[in-house]
């Protein structure tokens, strides 16, 4: 056995701990240019409740609001201007994991110049970047746990990631009570998105025993949590879980990578805008069933924590879990098109060709174009 293992994370964890963000955050300066998006934490109070508590120590804010779901290289290149014309200090993430992958992006470009792609794709490297400092408020993308940074560019439809320890937040500040205002249906859309990390990230090629152990654990706590919260019965203790959960799917993924849910999804939400959690639940269970010949013993494993026997029916307990979450769901229904497939197929290949590969399975670009057309 060897590997090498370097994350540094710097987390803190616990139901009110938003509370100590002013103090901690000052770390990093004294002007935050806030990211965010144009609903929730105005809706929730979160935003005030933050520039207040950055006040409250003396630091200045200025908020840039503009991200949506699937964050796109305009977006990234309008909070630079606003880093930039502000003149802050550092970047505060505030919101979901569209939020964070935004702002980590953001505080990327605003140490770099040219095109975010060149980045993306490897043509162009920097170690550069102003400190991120992350408040997430869903419990799914894990972004708070990694040095990933998920950018759509609207002019060819690639959803790729921006990958690097530059951009690990400096601090993450996960507060469960900070989910508990998500509407059920974006519950059951990020809470997939977490079992998908975990069990992505243990059976991936570059699994190590580090991640394994997170992997593992998160399937076990999603297991314990979502579906009572998704019912109304959870309650704080769920919540932890959850969230902590959460943060052990990023920084499992952060270790070992993903594997092809992940990178099928990507092409389908970069050309047709899905929602993620939704994209996933239509293509996990087809590729599962394509995939356990290649790894029996470790989809027996995850069968198991989810109260199944072995890698026979690791599909079946995915999919009573997804028809629990009401996410019983084809990408026909999601506005994804027959005449997409060639498309998305190809796409896969040219931004997930590392998830490809680490996939118990390798797949032909024809057996690709099966699993999208099974999963309508």
């Amino acid at each position: 056995m060897r590997f090498s293992f370097n994350l540094p994370v710097n987390i803190l964890f616990g139901a009110g701990c938003v509370n100590e963000l002013g103090k901690r955050a000052g770390a990093f300066g004294k002007k935050a240019l806030i990211v965010t998006g144009r609903g929730s934490t105005k809706k929730t109070g979160l935003l005030d409740r933050v520039i207040g508590l950055l006040a409250a120590e003396g630091l200045e804010s200025f908020v840039y609001d503009q991200v949506e779901p699937n964050p796109t290289v305009p977006q990234v290149y309008a909070g630079v201007k606003a880093l930039k014309d502000f003149g802050a200090d550092f970047v505060l993430g505030v919101g979901g994991g569209s939020i964070m992958d935004a702002a980590k992006c953001i505080a990327f470009m605003g140490k770099n110049d040219g095109d975010l792609m060149d980045y993306v794709y490897g043509r162009k490297a920097s170690t550069e970047a102003f400190p991120a400092v992350l408040v997430p408020t869903t419990c799914g993308t894990g972004s708070e746990g990694n040095g990933f940074a998920v950018v759509t560019d609207p002019e060819t439809g690639d959803k790729k990631s921006l990958r690097g320890t530059m951009i690990i937040a400096k601090l993450s500040v996960i507060d469960p009570e900070l989910m508990t205002t998500m509407p059920r249906g974006v519950l059951a859309d990020v809470g997939f998105d977490v079992l998908c990390h975990c069990m992505e990230a243990f059976l991936s090629a570059a699994a190590i025993p580090v991640s394994d152990m997170y992997a593992l654990e998160g399937i076990n706590l999603v297991r314990e949590s979502l579906l009572p919260l998704y019912t109304g019965k959870g309650g704080p203790p769920e919540w932890e879980k959850l969230s902590w959960a959460s943060t052990l799917g990023g920084m499992s993924i952060g270790i070992a990578g993903l594997t092809a849910p992940h990178a099928l999804e990507h092409p389908a939400s970069g050309l047709r805008n899905l929602t993620h959690g939704k994209g996933l639940a239509a293509l996990t269970v087809p590729i599962i069933e394509r995939s356990v010949a290649g790894a029996p013993a470790r989809f027996a494993e995850i069968s198991r924590r989810l109260g199944g026997k072995d890698e026979k029916d690791c599909a079946a307990r995915v999919t009573d879990l997804l028809a629990g979450l009401d996410l019983a769901i084809g990408l026909g229904s999601q506005g994804v098109k027959a005449e997409d497939v060639d498309w998305m197929a190809e796409n896969a290949f040219k931004v997930s060709a590392a998830g490809l590969a680490n996939n118990p399975v390798k797949f032909s670009i024809e057996e690709i174009k099966a699993i999208y057309r099974a999963a309508f």
